[in-house]
């Protein structure tokens, strides 16, 4: 799901992100990333798939080319598959009255997960909700409503599948409040070799955060995860919700899937796109091309096949220490 052209501005302003490299350092109070002079080398996981949106297991490095803000990459200093071997989950999981319709098919769903021993460890997956009977309180870390946690680690012990099975659907839709909270719970449980990944049921509305789509965003993409988002919005309605989900799933490099995977495929589906996409899982670094602070826009492209479409975070932000 290549990033579309005339979205490309509005995602853009949408995010910043961490440029990877030896000297990345965070600021413990506000978990928001820093950037040194010293950085020199920009590091982009991705996969590929093909025109079936089959993802690609064998790439070569002559097979796509990086556009850094309209540079032109070429040579890498390195071209190797990721070594990340297994998932840290969070399902993030919309209880308001707008998806009550769809809301009993999402938590089948969400159980269905949570009851795949294999290949998520017991201990790499939480449950999250936000609106419905089941909301948290209001809290200082987000500063609004804050989603409640279903379960965090013991997913599969019966109180946390009988705490599932009695949410209800009801409510105002803090979506942006609930990602901001779950980035943060994906950062604090980021395990070493573990692809992070939010899964998030919901019709992409919002109708009360405190906090913005871009601030949401932002925050979901330092924290690394890739987003793959199931729509739980009208079969055939593209929504401007639909379009949210569309959006912040492109921009983290994760996928998105229409609400007709709820009834038809279901969390199977979602959960084994997810590990091919991580079998099929590259890791290119390169020189920074410009020491232009900012935000550096990033695309994949075919240089053969043009079947393929490349699936990546879509830029990183750049800002030399002041000295």
């Amino acid at each position: 799901m290549l990033m579309r052209w005339q979205t490309r501005a509005v995602l853009l302003a949408l995010f910043v992100t961490n440029c990877a490299s030896a000297a990345d350092d965070t600021n413990g109070s506000s978990g928001q990333p820093t950037y040194r002079s010293t950085v020199s080398e920009v590091r982009v996981t991705f996969f590929a798939t093909d025109e079936n949106n089959h993802p690609v297991a064998t790439l070569a490095k002559s097979d796509f080319a990086i556009v850094d803000n309209e540079r032109v990459v070429r040579n890498f200093r390195s071209f190797t598959h990721s070594d990340e071997t297994s998932l840290d989950v969070v399902v993030l999981v919309d209880l308001s009255e707008s998806v009550a319709p769809r809301f009993r098919v999402a938590v089948s769903n969400v159980l269905q997960l949570v009851a795949r021993e294999q290949p998520i460890p017991n201990d790499n997956i939480s449950v999250l909700s936000f609106g419905g009977s089941s909301q948290g309180t209001f809290g200082a870390t987000s500063g609004g409503m804050r989603p409640a946690v279903l379960c965090s680690s013991g997913c599969r012990a019966p109180d946390s599948v009988n705490g599932l099975l009695a949410v209800k659907s009801s409510g105002t839709t803090p979506l942006f409040d609930a990602l901001i909270f779950a980035a943060g719970l994906i950062s604090q449980h980021r395990r070493p070799g573990a692809r992070p990944v939010l899964i998030l049921f919901s019709d992409g509305n919002d109708t009360i955060s405190l906090h913005s789509a871009r601030e949401a965003l932002q925050a979901v993409v330092a924290g690394g995860a890739l987003i793959y988002s199931i729509d739980m919005g009208k079969s055939g309605d593209l929504s401007a919700g639909s379009t949210f989900l569309q959006q912040i799933s492109e921009a983290t490099g994760g996928r998105y899937f229409s609400s007709r995977f709820l009834q038809k495929d279901g969390a199977a589906a979602v959960l084994n796109a997810v590990l091919e996409d991580l079998r099929a899982s590259y890791v290119v670094t390169y020189d920074l091309p410009s020491h232009e602070a900012g935000l550096h826009a990033l695309r994949l492209l075919p240089t053969h096949n043009l079947n393929l479409t490349f699936h990546s975070r879509s830029g990183y932000y750049y800002e030399p220490s002041l000295r």
